[in-house]
């Protein structure tokens, strides 16, 4: 998911530096999106390691 994140990132920014506005906000709020939903997954992923080991 991190690599999705990178992926679109990098688009975002080729795409601010060329002038494309429109699709340089569109490729950085699905980043941000996707992160978020990362960041989610993580502690969910961290609270149920701790719930097994006890």
């Amino acid at each position: 998911m991190i690599r999705w994140i990178l992926i679109f990132l990098v688009i975002a920014l080729i795409a601010a530096v060329l002038g494309f506005g429109g699709i340089a906000a569109g490729a950085a709020s699905i980043a941000q999106i996707i992160f978020y939903i990362f960041l989610i997954l993580l502690v969910i992923s961290l609270v149920m390691h701790l719930f097994r080991r006890t």
